[in-house]
């Protein structure tokens, strides 16, 4: 089948759109990518995504101006692809998360439900685009008790396991999330063993300061290359891996509303304090995500794997890999683009293969990394 996957993630720098070729029989499926384009988000619709996933008060007409205007924009996404819509079977969309609430872990607290808001209307885009829609993956999970995210650890498995020996697969958008494969020949379901948890800012922080640090002229640090300029702050990265989430075990997951603008401004005043140039400052962010991973993976991983693969735009940051393969020496860090599957559209991808499954009434969460009750399908369907 050939599936349009739609992925706008929590660096809200744009939609990826991949035009997938995605065939095989339950979890035995192959996904190549055909086409990919990336349709970046006007700077008024992205100021005002970040400015309510910061908390900033909204009528409700306001949200239902957004969620068609994200919806327009998911739809120029497919359009970008420049394709015949009439050879496209499905097309599977995240949309865009606003908000994310994972389930109260304290017993005391009076809500123990989850709770994901995405914006995107399916609806729309099987209206505009005549194809079958299927969007909203995240709240079945949910619903069974779990965390809805992350969703991905289930393909990264079905695509890049390997029978001899385990690998991690770490995504690095936003917000940075693993995945642990055992040993597996991806024959039959796949194993309960797999792992997978939001290991805490990926990319977030680091945009947000070149974003303050240029007064708007940059919105990431491209390659990595100013960070490369300054040096770490080891003090204020060990000060910054107290916070509670990052003790907390899987399953679990974040969002910006805990790594937010406040948390990052206070991350800027603590720098200032220390004297720190705008170059150390972003190599200080930097390397404080590459330590999340490295604590995330020697406190929950049965044992450091033999390969890491890193997926998403953090991947293209060569300072980031660096300081990532520094602080995992017994691990070989590379990229989903050695196994073929394309990193900068990997969760794209990933949403087309989530669309596959839900179309043929396959079970796609693992609850084994979202903590839900059961396996369920995931994805409301649409038709145009």
């Amino acid at each position: 089948m050939r599936i349009i996957g739609l992925m706008s993630g929590t660096s809200v720098d744009g939609i990826d759109a991949a035009l997938t070729d995605i065939s095989g029989e339950g979890y035995a499926v192959t996904a190549k990518l055909i086409k990919g384009v990336t349709h970046p988000y006007p700077e008024g619709v992205r100021s005002h995504i970040l400015s309510l996933c910061a908390n900033a008060p909204i009528t409700p007409a306001a949200l239902a101006e957004l969620d068609d205007a994200i919806a327009h924009h998911f739809i120029q996404a497919i359009q970008a692809l420049n394709v015949d819509l009439a050879t496209v079977d499905l097309i599977g969309s995240h949309g865009q998360t606003i908000y994310h609430r994972p389930p109260a872990s304290n017993p005391a607290q009076s809500i123990s439900l989850g709770y994901t808001h995405q914006l995107g209307r399916g609806d729309q885009i099987a209206a505009a685009t005549g194809r079958t829609t299927i969007s909203n993956f995240r709240v079945a999970d949910i619903a069974l008790g779990g965390q809805g995210a992350p969703l991905v650890p289930i393909i990264d498995a079905c695509l890049l396991s390997h029978p001899d020996h385990s690998l991690a697969v770490q995504n690095i958008g936003g917000i940075g999330n693993v995945t642990f494969l055992p040993p597996w020949d991806r024959k039959g379901t796949p194993p309960k063993q797999i792992k997978g948890w939001d290991t805490g800012p990926g990319n977030a922080l680091i945009d947000w300061a070149v974003a303050k640090l240029s007064a708007g002229e940059k919105t990431y640090d491209h390659n990595g290359d100013w960070a490369e300029q300054g040096t770490p702050c080891q003090p204020l990265i060990d000060q910054w891996l107290q916070h509670p989430f990052f003790k907390m075990p899987p399953p679990k997951s974040t969002g910006r509303e805990l790594f937010s603008t406040a948390y990052a401004e206070q991350r800027w005043q603590e720098a200032n304090a220390h004297q720190l140039s705008e170059a150390d400052f972003l190599a200080t962010l930097t390397d404080f995500t590459a330590a999340t991973i490295e604590l995330s993976y020697r406190q929950f991983l049965p044992k450091l794997p033999k390969v890491t693969l890193i997926g998403g735009g953090g991947s293209r940051n060569r300072t980031l890999m660096k300081r990532l393969q520094q602080r995992l020496l017994e691990t070989q860090i590379g990229t989903t683009d050695d196994k073929q599957l394309d990193a900068d559209y990997k969760e794209a991808i990933a949403f087309a293969v989530l669309a596959y499954w839900r179309h043929h009434r396959i079970p796609s969460n693992l609850p084994s990394v979202t903590g839900a009750h059961r396996p369920c399908l995931l994805g409301e369907v649409w038709q145009p």
